[in-house]
C-alpha cells in the first residue's frame, strides 16, 4: 500500500480511539456475562460493580480482585474470566484477526491499520503473517507452561482439575494477568522450583513482546537484533537482577517474608518477587508484610512494567531505556543520543517522555483521589494505584475493600493503563490537523 493511501485511511481513522473502544466492548461483555447468577459458585448475582472491575481486571490483565476467584467464581465464571484474560491479552484486533480468518474472511485496510496500532509496528507489512505467528506462538507457549505446571498440578489435584488448574495459570502467567485459583496465589508453592520457575518464564516471555520473541527465535544472532530489542532485553535483564538483588537484601531478615526459608528458597523467593512486578501479580510471598523500603522498590518496577507490544503494562521498559539515555546524553553535553552504534529519533525521545509524563501524572492524580475516598495508608494507596495503572494485580489489601468510588477510580485506571496512556490522550485528543508554520525559537531558563 502507498504512502499516501495510507495517510488518508488514517486521515479517516483514529487506530487508538478504535483500540479503546474495543477493550471498552469486551469489558462490557464479560461484565455481563459475570453478573449472571450461573457465574457465582452460589447461584446469586454478584453485582454489576463487582462484575465491571473483575471483567476489567481480567481484559485488562491486571489481576486485582474484590472476591476471591478460586472461591466465588462457579466453573462457568471462572472460563469467562480465562477467556477474558485471553483476548485481553492477545489484544482485541489479534482475536478479531483469528476469527475473521477462521471464517475466511479477508482482512481490511483499516483493519490492517488498527492491527499496526495494537502491535506497535512501523510499516503495515506482513500485518496478517504477524498476526497469525503471534497467535501460534503465543498458544504454544502456553501449552508448553501448561504441560509443566501439569507435573505439579495433577498429582496435587487429580487428571482434571490438575490440567485446569495447568491451563488457567499458564494463560495467566504469559498474559500478565495474575489471577489464580489456588485461593493465595502461590504463596504455598514457595518451596515448588518447578512451578516458580515455570510462572517466572511465562511472566518474562509475555512481557518481552513479540517483535523481540521474533528475533530471539528467528533472528538468533545479537549483532543482527533490532535496536528495540537489543534495549528491551538489556533493560529487562538489568530489572530482574535489580530487583532481586534489593529484595533478598531487604527482606533477608524479614521473618514474615523469606527471613525463615531456607537460603535457595529465599533467592527464589526474591527473584519471583522481582519478576511479578512486570504486571503479573502472583506472589509467593506476603505483599502485605514487605518492608516499606521492598514496597517502594515494587512500585518502580511496576510502574515500568515490562516492553511494548507485550501482554505487560506499565510505562515499558524500552521508554525508561530511552528516557535514561537522553537524560545520560544531556549531562554529558552529547549531541545526539546513541544506542549500540545507532540514533535515536527526536520523535522517539519525545513519545518516551510524554509516556512517563503523563503515566507518573495518572498515578499522582489516583493516588490523591484514593487518600480522599479510602481510608488505607499512603503507601498503600500509592502501591494500590501504581498495580492499577501499571496493569499488575498485586494488592496490600486495599481493593477488597475499595469503596464503590474507589473501585470506580481503580477501573478507569487498570482500562487507562491497559490502553496505554498516550493511546488514551491521542484517543480523547486526536487531531487530525497540523499547523501548516512554525514559530521562531525561544529561550527559557531550566534546571
Amino acid at each position: 500500500m502507498s504512502y499516501i493511501k495510507e495517510k488518508l485511511y488514517l486521515f479517516e481513522l483514529n487506530p487508538p480511539r478504535v483500540l479503546a473502544m474495543g477493550f471498552l466492548g469486551l469489558i462490557l461483555i464479560g461484565t455481563l456475562l459475570l453478573n449472571l447468577p450461573i457465574a457465582s459458585a452460589d447461584g446469586e448475582s454478584i453485582g454489576m460493580l463487582d462484575a465491571l472491575f473483575t471483567s476489567a481486571s481480567a481484559v485488562c490483565v491486571t489481576g486485582l480482585i474484590v472476591v476471591n476467584t478460586a472461591e466465588y467464581w462457579s466453573m462457568f465464571g471462572k472460563v469467562v474470566i480465562l477467556l477474558l484474560i485471553q483476548m485481553g491479552g492477545l489484544g482485541i484486533m489479534t482475536m478479531a484477526t483469528m476469527v475473521a480468518l477462521i471464517m475466511g474472511k479477508k482482512i481490511s485496510l483499516k483493519e490492517r491499520l488498527i492491527i499496526k496500532e495494537q502491535m506497535n509496528q512501523k510499516t503495515m507489512s506482513g500485518m496478517v503473517r504477524l498476526t497469525l505467528y503471534v497467535i501460534l506462538m503465543t498458544f504454544s507457549i502456553e501449552a508448553v507452561g501448561a504441560i509443566l505446571l501439569s507435573f505439579k498440578f495433577v498429582p496435587e489435584y487429580g487428571i482434571a482439575k490438575g490440567i485446569w488448574f495447568s491451563i488457567f495459570h499458564s494463560v495467566s502467567a504469559f498474559c500478565n494477568a495474575g489471577f489464580d485459583i489456588t485461593g493465595n496465589s502461590f504463596m504455598s508453592y514457595a518451596d515448588s522450583p518447578l512451578t516458580i520457575f515455570t510462572l517466572s518464564v511465562l511472566i518474562i516471555i509475555g512481557g518481552t513482546g513479540f517483535a523481540v520473541l521474533n528475533d530471539i527465535f528467528r533472528v538468533r544472532k545479537w549483532k543482527r537484533f533490532s535496536l528495540h530489542s537489543k534495549l528491551v532485553i538489556t533493560m529487562s535483564v538489568v530489572l530482574l537482577l535489580i530487583g532481586t538483588i534489593f529484595i533478598f537484601i531487604l527482606e533477608y531478615s524479614n521473618p514474615l517474608t523469606i527471613g525463615e526459608m531456607p537460603l535457595w528458597e529465599k533467592l527464589s523467593s526474591a527473584f519471583f518477587a522481582s519478576v511479578v512486578p512486570r504486571t503479573a501479580g502472583f506472589n509467593s510471598i506476603d505483599t502485605a508484610a514487605l518492608r516499606e523500603s521492598s514496597v517502594f522498590v515494587t512500585i518502580i518496577l511496576m510502574f515500568i512494567g515490562g516492553a511494548p507490544g507485550s501482554t505487560a503494562g506499565g510505562v515499558k521498559t524500552a521508554t525508561i531505556g530511552v528516557v535514561l539515555m537522553a537524560t545520560i546524553s544531556i549531562i554529558r553535553g552529547d549531541k545526539d543520543i546513541e544506542m549500540y552504534e545507532k540514533r535515536l529519533k527526536q520523535e522517539t525521545i519525545f513519545k518516551s517522555l510524554a509516556i512517563v509524563t503523563v503515566g507518573m501524572g495518572m498515578i499522582v492524580l489516583i493516588s490523591f483521589l484514593l487518600t480522599i475516598t479510602e481510608s488505607g495508608t499512603f503507601m498503600d494507596l500509592l502501591f494500590e494505584a501504581t498495580s492499577a495503572f501499571g496493569t499488575v494485580g498485586l494488592s496490600r489489601g486495599v481493593t477488597p475493600e475499595l469503596s464503590k468510588l474507589g473501585k470506580i477510580i481503580i477501573i478507569g485506571t487498570m482500562y487507562a493503563g491497559r490502553v496505554g496512556p498516550l493511546t488514551m490522550a491521542y484517543a480523547i485528543g486526536y487531531n487530525k490537523k497540523h499547523k501548516r508554520y512554525r514559530y521562531s525559537e525561544g529561550h527559557i531558563s531550566v534546571g
